[in-house]
């Protein structure tokens, strides 16, 4: 091998591998000015950046959060990929020192929300990619800082409402992109700022198609068509049922109707106390459903400020904010001061138009602090040993002594056991008569054939067969009289109505005959 070979070979070598900066970050791959870190499970934006860097890829990692001041260095950047990443929000002013921005995507996060500054800094951006978020509202003003923003894609997240003046600022937009969201309605006035658009997609929404969208259906048939294609032209609607699945530009203007609302407070008029809190439901009803709104009625003469009050669910209230929440309305006042005496406005209202009903809250000023229960005097001091005498006339159990409430629960006792032996006695002696038997025959009444002479009721017993039958027989052992020799002749037999032993004074006789 000649002397210079290996250098030469080690200069091949160097001239094959990409360039590479020496302030590149590990595991990234840097080159000209771009640097790729995409899929590397990275969690932060990495250290080590190039400053001088224009695109960056940190798409399919698992970036949660933008660290304040991790893309302060570059300030040089014009396209920034971030998409298929795990944010969950954009901190205010997060991209201000990327004044030069171009394109940024942020597609597949875990957006819920877009705060108010979260795009300051990025005049000259061009291209905005949100799609696949989990974006619920659009609040106004939230891409004021965009002017010279051509495409902003928002399809496949969940936006239900998008404010008046939510893309406020847009002068320069050429497409927007809201399909396969979950808007019910739009406004003329939130497209109005869009003095440029050229592609307007719409479709896979759930549209109401009420009176609220009369003008989209104008204007789509008078000249709107040139910003639809064929397939975005297929606005459908989902509501109310009677139209459902039937296209917007198919249904006659007569069709789209509003239900102007109706508004109910019950009581009109209320008075409460210091120290309470109060709930107040303003019920509201129509098509679509009504937005409620709660406000307190300013009074010049009043120089106090005015109270605070929320509707239930935590949205601020009153002293020149007002509250709103959909279909039922509830005032809610906590801790009431003099402040909040006064007069209160329920307001409804939907594209029918609106309904008020006033309210009138009257605070009682004579209790400044709920009273507390007056406290028991501490009962007297009692020698050891003696039981603590109940109150005169009190007929409570618990306030007699503990020996009274022993005796009085022995005796219950005592009573209880009585009766369960009387019953058990009972029930043993008709028993003992049942099994009694009679002489043999069912249901025979015995008598005597008369040949022994007379007898008397004494000489008579009663006995009853096993099944109850009466029965009378003549026991002869027995004497004729109790007392006296008095005889009288009679016949012998049963009578009926005579009970066992019954004795008859001497010197009667009875004759008995059967």
């Amino acid at each position: 091998m000649a002397p210079g070979a290996p250098a030469l070979l080690l200069l091949l070598l160097l001239l094959l591998l990409p360039p590479r900066t020496a302030g590149c970050p590990a595991a990234c791959r840097c080159y000209s000015a771009t640097v790729e870190c995409g899929a590397l499970r990275l969690r932060v934006v990495p250290l080590g950046i190039p400053p001088g860097t224009q695109t960056l890829f940190l798409q399919d990692n698992n970036i949660a959060r933008l660290e304040p001041g991790a893309l302060a260095p570059l300030a040089a950047l014009r396209r920034l990929y971030l998409h298929n990443n795990s944010l969950r929000a954009l901190e205010a002013g997060a991209f201000r020192a990327q004044p030069r921005l171009l394109e940024l995507a942020l597609t597949s996060n875990r957006l819920r929300a877009l705060r108010s500054g979260a795009f300051a800094g990025l005049a000259q951006l061009r291209v905005l990619y949100l799609a696949g978020n989990q974006l619920a509202r659009l609040l106004d003003f939230t891409f004021l800082h965009l002017p010279r923003l051509q495409e902003l894609h928002l399809q496949e997240n969940s936006i239900e409402l998008l404010e008046d003046q939510a893309l406020a600022g847009l002068s320069s937009l050429a497409l927007l992109d809201l399909s396969r969201n979950q808007l019910g309605t739009i406004s003329r006035e939130a497209l109005q700022p869009l003095a440029s658009l050229q592609v307007l997609r719409l479709t896979e929404n759930p549209w109401r198609c009420d009176c609220a969208l009369h003008w989209l259906g104008a204007w789509i048939k008078e000249g709107g068509q040139r910003l639809l294609t064929s397939r975005d032209r297929k606005i459908m609607c989902a509501e109310p049922p009677r139209l459902a699945l039937q296209s917007l530009l198919d249904v006659s203007h007569s069709s789209l109707i509003c239900i102007p609302p109706s508004v109910h407070v019950q009581p009109l008029e209320l008075t409460a106390n210091l120290g309470e809190d109060l709930r107040v439901a303003c019920q509201a009803s129509g098509y679509p459903q009504p937005l409620v709104t709660w406000r307190k009625v300013p009074q010049p003469r009043e120089g106090r400020p005015q109270a605070q009050a929320q509707l239930e669910g935590g949205a601020p209230g009153l002293g020149g904010h007002s509250a709103s929440d959909t279909g039922s309305g509830m005032l809610f006042l906590s801790n009431i001061t003099l402040a909040h005496a006064g007069k209160y406005e329920c307001e409804a209202s939907n594209a029918g138009g609106a309904a008020r009903v006033p309210f009138r809250l009257l605070v009682n000023a004579s209790r400044q602090q709920p009273q507390q229960p007056a406290q028991p005097p501490p009962p007297a001091a009692r020698p050891a040993g003696r039981e603590p005498r109940p109150e005169a006339g009190s007929m409570a159990f618990r306030a007699l002594g503990l020996a009274t409430q022993t005796a009085i629960a022995a005796a219950i006792a005592l009573l209880a056991l009585t009766a369960l032996l009387l019953v058990a006695m009972i029930c043993r002696r008709r028993r003992r008569r049942k099994k009694a038997r009679g002489p043999p025959g069912e249901g025979a009444l015995f008598v005597n054939d008369y040949s022994d002479g007379p007898c008397t009721f004494a000489q008579l017993e009663e006995l009853r067969d096993e099944r109850g039958h009466e029965m009378f027989v003549i026991n002869r052992s027995k004497p004729l009289f109790a007392e006296g020799p008095a005889e009288a002749p009679a016949d012998c037999g049963p009578a009926e109505g005579a009970g066992p032993g019954l004795r008859v004074p001497p010197p009667v006789a009875y004759e008995i005959h059967c």
